[in-house]
């Protein structure tokens, strides 16, 4: 039996309620009746319950999805948290500027940011959906504790093993034992997206154009949350515009986050010009939240290249989100977190008494998680991706990011060569044109679309 996650309705269902009730939506009405039917109001966290539903109930699932669609938010709600660009940079903090770098400079910190988020996915890769404690078992029993290197079963307790089994699909490609170069990951395919569509299309390019690469160069399989949702609402008839608010109860989550790494990439202390192209991509699939993820990611990317500090960076990922947004309240909270005298285990149980009952896939824990571990970090490459992983959630996604900002902050150079020379300087991938691709060549292609953007170019 094919029980396809992320988009049965007797499972999106629970979801679509918890996201309603976070936005301050009245839907207790509506839990009533789907409770009073037989329905679980209880979200299943893979995406999938293992039965599928009776028809009754699956067809008033897909009615109740459709009445949530239509109950409006508060308007306090929508009024500080626009999902409109002008109307979101209208309420963000005053932009930031960056001196520019050298061209050797340039070419060093781009690489890096490419290296730096593929060592930082791949970290996160076999742990991913593991619980905070179960991470810390894993590396205790290995030796790994606090966590120095990539994730090994060599010595691994069968019982440690049973009690939090790997990630099916990372655990052969993503063990000290097994990694042969980058594998494939959706948190490095969507920046192969996104620098696809800067080189054929230009900076002009529409959400059309992002809704189109997906379907021709993403498999459906591929995809998860919202994106799953999305492609599924655009083989349906729905145009990319409205595609992502139809039945996506994902919309806060953060899929989009993981996309925009490359608009920073060319857009090089930038910060507006780099959330307007991941506008253009995120607003696909994602609102409030989960755009503001993008366009801080975006911006905060743009910086990573030029600036001196993760301060700098944070600053200017919070440049184009509005000040008042849950958004900006995680970042702010993590930071906050950070700079105190809490010890990284008392840190992160303060962040999960905030963010703790989200998801583990939502935008805001992952987000505090994020400005916590770049914080305290303090740029340094390896302290950030460890203590991201460390954290749980979406390990593979928020360990990618934390990678590409101090990647990009350090440069290729100054990367610790345990962490980057098991990439072999090669990525897998799903996407046409890219499978094996040289991270140097990447870097390369990228600064050439930085480049012609700066000189009136068609990118």
């Amino acid at each position: 039996m094919l029980r396809l996650s992320w988009t049965q309705p007797e499972d999106l269902l629970p979801h679509a309620l918890v996201a309603a009730g976070l936005d301050g939506v009245d839907v207790s009405e509506i839990r009533q009746r789907w409770v009073s039917a037989g329905g679980s109001d209880v979200a299943a966290v893979n995406g999938a319950t293992p039965v599928p539903a009776a028809e009754p109930l699956r067809s008033l699932a897909r009615a109740l999805l459709r009445e949530i669609d239509e109950l409006p938010v508060p308007h306090t709600l929508s009024v500080r948290e626009p999902e409109q660009l002008a109307e979101i940079l209208a309420l963000a903090p005053a932009s930031v500027s960056f001196a520019a770098v050298t061209a050797d400079a340039a070419s060093d910190r781009m690489l890096g940011a490419w290296l730096g988020r593929a060592s930082g996915c791949l970290l996160g890769k076999p742990v991913e959906k593991i619980s905070r404690e179960g991470i810390r078992a894993i590396a205790e029993s290995t030796g790994n504790w606090p966590i120095a290197s990539y994730f090994t079963e060599i010595g691994l307790d069968p019982a440690v093993n049973a009690a939090y089994p790997w990630n099916r699909r990372s655990r052969p490609t993503s063990l000290v034992e097994n990694i042969d170069g980058m594998p494939e990951d959706d948190d490095l395919n969507f920046p192969l997206i996104a620098l696809d569509l800067l080189e054929r299309i230009g900076s002009g390019f529409t959400t059309d154009d992002v809704a189109q690469s997906w379907l021709a160069n993403l498999p459906g399989g591929r995809v998860f949350t919202a994106e799953r949702i999305v492609y599924r609402n655009l083989l349906d008839g729905y145009e990319p515009v409205e595609a992502g608010a139809v039945q996506n109860p994902f919309r806060d989550w953060i899929g989009a986050q993981i996309r925009t790494d490359v608009y920073g990439w060319v857009s090089p202390g930038d910060a507006r010009r780099a959330a307007t192209l991941a506008w253009t991509d995120a607003r696909l699939s994602h609102g409030r939240s989960g755009l503001y993820g993008a366009l801080f990611a975006a911006a905060a990317c743009s910086a990573a290249l030029v600036a001196d500090t993760v301060g700098q960076v944070i600053e200017a990922g919070l440049s184009v989100v509005p000040a008042d947004s849950r958004y900006a309240a995680a970042i702010r909270f993590g930071v906050a977190v950070a700079e105190s005298t809490l010890d990284t285990e008392a840190a992160l149980d303060a962040i999960y008494a905030e963010y703790g009952q989200l998801h583990w896939v939502h935008v805001l824990n992952n987000s505090a998680l994020l400005a916590f571990a770049l914080t305290r970090s303090g740029g340094d490459f390896a302290t950030a991706i460890t203590l991201a992983v460390t954290g749980g959630w979406d390990t593979d996604s928020t360990g990618a990011t934390v990678g590409s900002i101090c990647g990009a902050l350090a440069g290729a150079s100054a990367l610790p060569g345990e962490w980057i020379d098991p990439l072999h300087n090669t990525l897998s991938s799903s996407i046409p044109g890219f499978n094996e691709m040289c991270f140097d060549d990447l870097a390369a292609r990228t600064i050439a679309v930085a480049t012609a953007s700066t000189t009136g170019e068609n990118p």
